[in-house]
């Protein structure tokens, strides 16, 4: 017969692992349950043996013949009476005492303590002879207060050595209390504390501050020197944020304040921190890492803390809160305020890229509308500065978006320059659809079934390698990709918009239209062409409506052209009215608190004539140079340069204008000067007689381009500018040649001294044997007639009492 097999497989090695992993796991589950068991009893015995302590030491517990009973005094009585009953143990027979003996021996429910809960057969613990130990100790009313005993030199008889002790006698301690009261109030008087000088006070204060300076020092040396060992003396340092000596608290405050904050700036990583995941804490990792962890994680909450320490300042400052401790007064608050303020604006510039930043920008922006005119001042500069330095956009988005809600909810009423920060965005450029072919689109790699097609083995296996060393390549670049950016940027701009079209809409009339226009004309070529006409009639409504001053509707004008200048060349749209318009408001133009304005005019004639020049007619251009020439005569010399300037840049721009520097009238008409029209005010029949008066001017930028400009603008001869004033624009000119700090700009020469003969003063003049005598006679008379005035004094007395 066959042999019948086996029919139960033999398990596979893997099976073999998986078995011998549960039976691991099933071990360790059964060793931390008896362990868990074996700490539970020791707990359970642990209690029992405190219980029964406590049972022990507490006083004499009620018989249960008579367990109602509850008053101290029948306690005491019944206890007496038992006493008295009770028989000596020399008076009770051998037979009574054997009895006892034996019911003592065996446990029953009478001798049993009823605050056990074990059973009569337990078997005995460890500990059970503590408990005996304790048992055996008489239980007594504790009625009067324990008597201490002094323990003496003890005797020594024929029995053997004596002890002596003696009872300690009671002091009564409020005796002792009232005396020492005296006595302090004795010493008090006899020795009061002499009160400090003012020199004295200022020289305890200065040593102070002297020991708190070197303390801030020490410690944020140590700090800087080795950041990851000695972390732990951040806290150190900011728990001196709390400095309670009246003295020195407001200046040790603002002292540690700016350290603190120049310590985050030099230790703080190029990198977000995160929070660690269960995984990565439970995880072994070598000593260093492990440095590094314990090192970001207390820089994380020190860093935290220290925010909420500044924001609590700012509160308090806000709220005029006097703290308890009344160790800073209500006045030193808003110095506090300042310094925590100035702390948060350089943290939001240098830390753009670190934790806890857009906590930051919340407190920030509703700082930047405070009353206070500094504060405002301070955070506006941190929140522009940090919009030129964002080259990525992730920072810039983060303000953009917490300034349009809160100018949103104050319901547009905030302060200008809030909206003014806008205009340092480095937007250059959008995403304005999303399926242009601008956009550089991420590189997409082959996958394994085209390469399976079109390569051979060989060429998958190098193109494999190529598209691995090209992956290395894109991480380590550093630089963020250009989609990322477009798209931040373009987000960006969506909410700039927003807040400007909301207040073109709802707050014509608010004192944020100025910024609102300025902001639109700056980035009016990335506005989406579907919104121009829409917007065309707003701002030409805006400026038949009369309400704007000067500088908003010369915006108003500044936009308009930049979107016809920009994607707007493609509509249909005649901008004659802005040309009128402009026109119209040069001359509200003048050398005193309108002067600011010439350089949004030179801006707008740039865009208007320069630009546009195939657009403009040769009649505007004409009266354009007049009005400018006219207009050149009333203002300050920074202006006059700029709109020469502009003038000779027409002039080259439009090459028939020169007519207007002949004498000889062309076609029919007089020239209206008065006439709002440039089309049709007959400017080709008048002459630039400007230029000769302004020949003669005191500046001498001034009269080098006029001479320049009566010459016909040459580029060469003698008559020709010079390079630094010829290759400059209007603009850079105005700005270069201010005058805004009330000096000559350039500085007037001065003219070269000339060598005077030497005049001959005094006693030189006069002969040599005349000085002589002339110093004899002075002498002599000094001599002779030496003055008297007490003579005189007696004289008019006696003249007096007659």
């Amino acid at each position: 017969m066959k042999a019948r097999r086996n029919k139960k497989q033999v398990p596979s090695f893997r099976k073999l692992i998986k078995t011998s992993k549960v039976k691991l796991e099933n071990k360790l589950k059964n060793k931390q349950f008896k362990q868990q068991s074996t700490l539970k009893k020791y707990r359970k015995e642990q209690r029992k043996l405190r219980q029964a302590v406590k049972d022990a030491v507490s006083k004499k517990p009620v018989p249960l013949e008579d367990p109602r009973e509850k008053r101290a005094g029948k306690r005491v009585e019944r206890e007496e009476e038992e006493e008295e009953e009770a028989l000596p143990l020399d008076m009770m027979d051998e037979d009574d005492l054997q009895l006892l003996k034996d019911l003592g021996q065996k446990a029953s429910f009478l001798t049993r303590d009823l605050s056990s809960s074990e059973p009569i057969h337990a078997k005995k613990r460890k500990h059970e002879h503590i408990i005996e130990k304790y048992e055996k100790i008489p239980r007594t009313l504790q009625t009067a207060p324990e008597k201490e005993l002094i323990h003496l030199l003890p005797i020594k008889d024929k029995s053997g050595i004596i002890p002596q002790t003696r009872e300690k006698p009671v002091i009564d301690n409020s005796k002792d209390e009232e005396d020492a009261e005296e006595i302090e109030f004795e010493e008090v008087v006899e020795n009061p504390v002499r009160e400090l000088t003012v020199e004295e006070h200022l020289a305890e204060r200065k040593k102070k501050l002297q020991e708190k300076k070197m303390h801030i020092a020490a410690l944020a040396s140590a700090i800087v020197s080795d950041p990851e060992s000695n972390i732990k003396k951040l806290k150190e340092l900011r728990s001196m944020l709390m400095e309670q000596d009246p003295d020195v608290a407001v200046t040790v405050r603002k002292l540690v304040i700016v350290s603190l904050m120049e310590l985050f700036k030099d230790i703080t990583p190029s990198y977000k921190i995160r929070p660690l995941t269960e995984a990565e804490k439970s995880s072994k990792i070598r000593k260093e890492t492990q440095k590094l962890r314990e090192f970001e994680e207390g820089l994380v909450s020190q860093y935290k803390f220290y925010l909420e320490n500044l924001e609590q300042m700012i509160k308090d400052w806000k709220q005029r809160k006097l703290k308890k401790s009344n160790v800073i007064s209500l006045k030193a608050y808003r110095g506090l305020a300042e310094v925590a303020v100035k702390s948060l604006c350089e943290l939001l510039v240098a830390l753009p890229h670190f934790n806890f930043h857009n906590n930051i920008i919340v407190l920030i922006v509703p700082l930047m509308n405070d009353v206070s005119k500094s504060v405002s001042e301070m955070c506006c500069e941190a929140v522009k500065k940090l919009f030129k330095q964002d080259k990525l956009g992730q920072a810039s988005l983060g303000v953009i978006k917490v300034i349009s809600g809160f100018v949103k909810g104050r319901n547009y009423e905030v302060r200008p320059e809030m909206l003014n920060t806008f205009l340092c965005l480095r937007i250059k450029e959008v995403e304005v659809k999303k399926d242009t072919e601008d956009i550089n689109k991420p590189k997409k790699f082959m996958t394994f079934k085209e390469k399976r097609k079109t390569l051979s083995r060989m060429q998958r296996k190098w193109k494999k390698a190529e598209e691995k060393l090209e992956r290395e390549l894109l991480e380590a670049e550093a630089s963020e990709s250009a989609e990322k950016k477009l798209k931040l940027h373009t987000e960006t701009l969506n909410i700039v918009f927003v807040t400007y079209f909301r207040i073109l809409k709802k707050a014509q009339r608010s004192p944020l239209l100025p910024a609102v226009l300025e902001g639109l004309a700056k980035f009016a070529h990335l506005i989406n062409v579907e919104f121009f006409d829409d917007l065309l009639v707003v701002l030409h409504t805006l400026i038949e409506s009369g309400n704007l001053s000067y500088q908003e509707s010369l915006h108003c004008v500044q936009t308009a052209f930049h979107i016809l200048s920009g994607q707007g060349d493609v509509l249909n749209i005649d901008p004659m009215k802005f040309y009128t318009h402009l026109y119209k408001t040069l001359f509200k133009l003048h050398a005193g608190a309108t002067n600011e304005g010439v350089g949004t005019v030179l801006q707008c004639l740039d865009v208007m004539l320069t630009k546009r020049r195939k657009q403009v007619s040769q009649q505007r251009a004409l009266a354009f140079i007049k009005r400018l020439c006219t207009l050149a005569l009333h203002v300050l010399p920074n202006s006059s340069i700029g709109i020469l300037a502009t003038t000779r840049i027409l002039m080259h721009t439009f090459p028939k204008t020169d007519l207007l520097l002949d004498n000889e009238s062309q076609g029919s008409g007089v020239f209206l000067p008065e006439l709002d029209e440039p089309e049709y005010c007959n400017a080709q029949n008048t002459a630039l007689w400007e230029l000769h008066a302004l020949r003669r001017h005191y500046h001498p930028i001034v009269r080098r381009y006029a001479a320049h400009l009566i010459a016909g603008a040459p580029v060469e001869g003698s008559e020709a500018l010079r390079p630094e004033l010829s290759r400059r624009s209007a603009s850079e000119l105005f700005e270069t040649y201010s005058m805004a700090t009330m000096t000559f700009n350039p500085p007037v020469e001065s003219s070269p001294t000339k060598t005077k003969d030497k005049v001959v003063q005094g006693d030189s003049v006069l002969n040599e044997d005349l000085n002589q005598l002339i110093k004899r006679h002075c002498n002599q008379a000094a001599i002779q007639s030496s003055l008297d005035f007490t003579k005189h004094l007696k004289t008019s007395l006696q003249q007096y009492k007659e």
